[in-house]
């Protein structure tokens, strides 16, 4: 396993595990992220933990045409009900995104530094949220980076239901993107649509 330097750059990627792990150490600056995404490369660990930087061999994305919006997501659509804003409260994204209860596991891993990291990244423009408001209270967004035209999602959360897929719909509907990048595989953003593709075709729309 390869440790980084101070030297942002990161292995050659036929030195990535079966895992999908290409390197550990290093920090969170903006500097090292920025070119971390930029090359399809995400940090994903756990407090108290070195930082792992994994690029998978199958990449989940959706293509935008792919989106699937069943008829019951088109009726919550339709009524209205739901407020839906970008970039308003970043950090209470992100927060939500940390610390609610969650069945699938995903967020744990959403650790102060990188709590902080992403907060930084929001600040330069890069770093984009969705947020989902039902009756004046925040109930669903999601968050990610937002490189050559393609979104990196991290992460997203629901305190009522579809909320979360109300956020997903909305940022592939309104934002243009070439790609959203879902990173790992995901039964619900499976049933939007995204499927895996090999990592040397989602390289090379990342970097076209």
């Amino acid at each position: 396993m390869i440790w980084l330097s101070d030297n942002i750059a990161f292995p050659p990627y036929e030195f990535t595990t079966d895992d999908g792990i290409i390197a550990l150490g290093g920090d969170l600056s903006e500097e090292r992220l920025i070119y971390a995404y930029k090359n399809g490369i995400f940090p994903w660990y756990s407090e108290g933990e070195p930082i792992v930087w994994y690029c998978p061999h199958d990449r989940m994305v959706l293509f935008p045409d792919d989106l699937k919006v069943s008829k019951s997501m088109r009726n919550i659509i339709n009524r209205n009900q739901f407020v839906i804003t970008e970039n308003s409260v970043f950090n209470e994204v992100i927060y939500n995104c940390k610390s609610i209860d969650r069945n699938d596991g995903f967020g744990t891993w959403i650790t102060n530094d990188m709590q902080q990291a992403y907060i930084n990244l929001h600040q330069k423009g890069i770093a984009k949220s969705i947020e989902v408001w039902l009756d004046n209270e925040l109930v669903g967004g999601l968050y990610g980076l937002e490189i050559n035209n393609i979104f990196c999602g991290e992460s997203m959360f629901s305190k009522v239901s579809n909320a979360s897929k109300l956020a997903f719909i909305h940022l592939v509907k309104k934002k243009n993107y070439k790609l959203i990048d879902c990173q790992v595989y995901n039964e619900h953003l499976a049933s939007l649509g995204a499927n895996e593709v090999d990592r040397d075709l989602f390289l090379k729309i990342l970097k076209g």
